[in-house]
């Protein structure tokens, strides 16, 4: 139109190589040799930040580690119906210095609960006691801006406030509730030995190996398990973001001793960005009504918040995390005394 001439000059191929073809000599570029050669400056940079080792495994990984996934046959995309005058009564548990309680929230209210906002305050004072709801979840954040480690402060309020002790106990007590903690609330709730009150040797949340805080969107493989919330989702291996300092799963037993409901897709680092135990991501009690787990379903919710999502499915409305609380209802209504 404006008279500008448009010349070919090249064409896309599946090869893991570039050609260019000049008058005389034609050049041949392998794509991974140079993308090596493009990573080593960050990988130089990331040395001096990171624990050499996995700055190393980094570097010797990161084209190895493809982001790969399954979703479950069941799963349409489509956010499923639910009677609005049915709704099971749940609660955001948080302290100061928590976050994504609304993205937890807003989670939880797609799949039909109605969610109570609970403070630390509301338990220590008297003014909520967790008798009315029956599903609570704990949220990720930095309480106490982690001063004396993960959750080990919000835990001491726990331990140490009668009426906020009590109401906890009798929570977990009950036989109609289900529970989960994610990140700061997975600290919290392995630091007060809910999941495993029988083991005499205490699992344990520490720092990632990498010695910093890690914030990846990797892919988590839900194994085989009889959890709740997650049994719907067994076989299935999801994209969700983690972001953690102490996200570290030490167990001090075999595997077979542990309910592990989710696994990092791959041992190598970052796509397993603590180095945890046995690879575990997600952990739920032995009666499958309790679960932990480090990484953000509350972040991973809808296609656009993926980091990357499967192209074929670009038309879903949500993606297949919610039906963890779409299984929380159905449990609820199934059990209903």
């Amino acid at each position: 139109k404006k008279g500008v001439p448009i010349y070919k000059i090249g064409e896309i191929n599946t090869s893991d190589e570039v050609q260019i073809q000049g008058k005389e000599k034609e050049f041949i570029f392998h794509i991974p040799t140079y993308r090596k050669f493009w990573m080593r400056t960050s990988f130089l940079m990331d040395q001096k930040q990171t624990n050499p080792s996995n700055a190393e495994e980094r570097f010797s990984s990161f084209d190895r580690t493809p982001l790969q996934f399954s979703f479950p046959k069941s799963f349409t995309g489509s956010l499923s119906t639910y009677d609005p005058e049915n709704k099971v009564k749940a609660a955001i548990i948080r302290e100061k210095g928590s976050n994504s309680e609304r993205e937890m929230a807003y989670m939880m209210n797609l799949a039909g609960f109605e969610v109570k906002d609970i403070h630390m305050t509301d338990l220590m004072t008297g003014r909520e006691d967790l008798t009315d709801v029956q599903l609570i979840v704990a949220v990720g954040g930095f309480s106490n801006s982690d001063v004396l480690g993960s959750a080990k402060g919000w835990a001491g309020t726990f331990k140490y406030n009668a009426l906020a002790k009590k109401a906890l106990e009798n929570f977990f007590k009950r036989n109609d509730t289900l529970s989960l903690g994610v990140c700061n609330g997975c600290q919290l709730f392995v630091e007060l030995g809910l999941l495993h009150p029988t083991h005499d040797q205490k699992p344990k949340m520490k720092h990632n190996a990498s010695g910093k805080f890690e914030c990846v969107f990797s892919t988590v493989n839900i194994e085989p398990n009889e959890s709740v919330l997650f049994k719907g989702l067994s076989g299935s291996r999801l994209g969700i973001w983690s972001a953690h300092g102490e996200g570290r799963f030490d167990l001090p037993k075999e595997k077979s001793d542990y309910k592990i409901v989710g696994t990092y897709s791959y041992d190598s680092y970052p796509a397993n960005p603590n180095g945890s135990d046995y690879g575990t991501a997600m952990m739920s009690s032995d009666d499958g009504r309790h679960v932990v787990m480090m990484p953000h379903l509350e972040r991973s919710t809808f296609p656009w918040n993926w980091a990357h999502y499967p192209e074929k499915r670009q038309n879903d409305e949500v993606s297949p995390w919610v039906q963890a609380f779409f299984d929380a209802k159905k449990w609820f209504k199934t059990n209903k005394n």
